[in-house]
């Protein structure tokens, strides 16, 4: 089952209410995905050699003295939103990811690292997830969501969606793969780390392995539709724009809405409806096995 809503801002002028368009979207996919819900929120872009993290702990967790650790090796901003801190640090990746791992807390999960993402994501209702995360009040470029309907693994935080295995890039899945057990076998092979048996981490990390190898996510995408064997609609995002890939069968249901402000995608209308100005849009299904790419230096589908 599982609901995929994304939204994509062309206009720039209406990124202080991303949050606030996208939370009835994701609301809308309840009844499609009540098992838990996440996001992947671009926005608040930090500059170069410095990167983003974001950490999930519990509510007792002291935040203040893990970014007083991290101020002994680098300059670091950060804030916490209930149990999941976002930290900005003058480090590279890297090493900054080192670093909070060695803080020693088995608590504390990176959800996602990069210059732009932040991923939150938790087990419950969608509206629960929405209002414990303050939603409504984000801002940003583009987000990327999903209500899950577990059938294949386990009703945990790290099995929700959106997953990451990259920097600055997620992707969100409705369907079910079979051939993941051996392609991430070969996937770590070539060094990529899974945390969780879930089959649409294993397309995040295909993903991630074509994109370090010099694909463009263009490339990447069309890559897949020979490696992954299933059916799916992924919903895709990366740190300038998001992307749409159906299997060649397309049994799982798609919706794309275009205006000159905005690009939405649903697996249903009804997640659409509450978008400005949705009955002037160009609406269409995604067509089977097409790359359909937005990103913040062009607005094209291949």
């Amino acid at each position: 089952m599982c609901g995929i809503v994304s939204l994509y801002l062309k206009n720039p002028d209406w990124q202080s209410r991303l949050g606030a368009l996208f939370e009835p979207m994701l609301i809308s996919m309840t009844d499609r995905g009540p098992d838990s819900a996440g996001f992947a929120i671009y926005g608040d872009v930090v500059g170069e050699g410095r990167c983003k993290l974001t950490v999930r702990g519990s509510m007792a967790t002291d935040w203040q003295s893990l970014a007083e650790l991290l101020k002994t090796q680098f300059n670091v901003e950060w804030f916490n939103n209930s149990n999941v801190a976002v930290f900005k640090c003058d480090a590279n990746q890297q090493v900054a990811i080192d670093a909070i791992q060695k803080y020693g807390s088995d608590e504390l999960i990176i959800l996602s690292s990069g210059q732009s993402i932040e991923i939150l994501k938790e087990i419950g209702l969608p509206a629960t997830i929405a209002k414990h995360f303050n939603l409504a009040e984000m801002k940003g470029s583009h987000i990327i969501g999903h209500t899950r309907m577990a059938t294949e693994s386990a009703v945990t935080t790290l099995g929700s969606h959106p997953f990451t295995t990259g920097s600055d890039l997620c992707l969100v899945h409705n369907g079910s793969l079979s051939n993941h057990n051996s392609l991430r076998r070969e996937l770590k092979r070539q060094g990529i780390i899974f945390h969780t048996e879930n089959d649409s981490e294993v397309a995040a990390g295909y993903l991630s392995w074509r994109l370090s190898c010099g694909d463009s996510l263009d490339q990447a995408l069309s890559s897949a539709l020979n490696a992954l064997d299933g059916f799916y609609t992924f919903a895709i995002g990366s740190a300038d724009g998001f992307a749409v890939l159906r299997d060649p069968i397309s049994c799982k249901p798609a919706l794309l809405a275009e205006t000159d402000d905005y690009v939405a995608m649903a697996s249903e209308y009804q997640a659409l409806r509450t978008l400005p100005d949705i009955e002037k849009a160009r609406l269409w299904e995604p067509e089977p096995a097409k790359v359909y790419v937005w990103q913040q230096s062009q607005s094209a589908f291949h």
